[in-house]
């Protein structure tokens, strides 16, 4: 995509599901700080934009969390607000808009893969939030993160959580309960050496709770433990 055509932001606007009244502001959301600096004459980035949206993730995210979670205490709500927002979903979802075709980059950005980079994706989402609320007020910003992030919201109702570390997730899930006996023991190991796939047993007090498979231990260590936490998460 040109930088002609990324003037064009009506597709963005269809696919985040709102229109810009005043448009500089969502110009002003696509501008990376790499570009502004280049462009000199006062033009500004996103960062203060960025700034903005940011809060916006967390108090939006926390309260439909305190919600739909009345029975959860300070410190899980935090934990799951955190896995929400946090830098690798903001960028899915940046992803998910195309992002990344519409921002305004300076050449070494450009040229060191800057549209595809999950930092500039997370903040450039976080100074859309930004630009919206500014644009449309706290209402018009609400409906925008929910929407986006409904799935994940209805994931996480389901006791399936965007989790990158799922044995220490697992783990303190179950130390919550005083429950201390957990292993990972292997159960088998399949395929020529320099492409094995390994099959790891999660067993909680003695008991085998789940199975991981994966190119490595610990790759399968984490399946297992995923698995447990979607597939038994009332029972754990």
């Amino acid at each position: 995509m040109s930088t002609e055509e990324r003037t064009d932001v009506t597709m963005l606007q269809r696919e985040l599901g709102y229109a810009f009244q005043d448009p500089r502001l969502l110009r002003t959301a696509l501008t990376h700080s790499s570009y502004s600096r280049e462009k000199g004459e006062g033009l500004q980035s996103n960062e203060r934009l960025e700034f903005l949206g940011d809060a916006f993730f967390d108090a939006i995210i926390g309260e439909e969390l305190y919600r739909l979670f009345p029975e959860k205490e300070e410190g899980w709500l935090s934990r799951i607000r955190a896995t929400i927002v946090c830098e690798k979903s903001l960028a899915q979802a940046a992803r998910q808009l195309k992002l990344g075709e519409y921002l305004m980059l300076g050449r070494g950005e450009e040229k060191t893969g800057g549209r595809q980079r999950e930092s500039i994706l997370a903040d450039a989402m976080e100074a859309m939030m930004g630009a919206v609320y500014l644009d449309g007020g706290f209402g018009a910003v609400r409906d925008t993160v929910l929407r986006l992030f409904r799935s994940v919201i209805d994931d996480t109702k389901r006791g399936i959580f965007i989790v990158h570390d799922y044995k220490t997730h697992l783990q303190e899930r179950l130390q919550a309960r005083g429950i201390t006996s957990i292993r990972y023991d292997m159960l088998g190991e399949e395929g020529p050496d320099h492409s094995k796939t390994f099959t790891i047993g999660l067993y909680v007090e003695d008991r085998l709770v789940s199975r991981g498979t994966g190119r490595t231990k610990k790759q399968a260590e984490q399946m297992a433990a995923r698995r447990a936490l979607e597939e038994d998460w009332n029972e754990l």
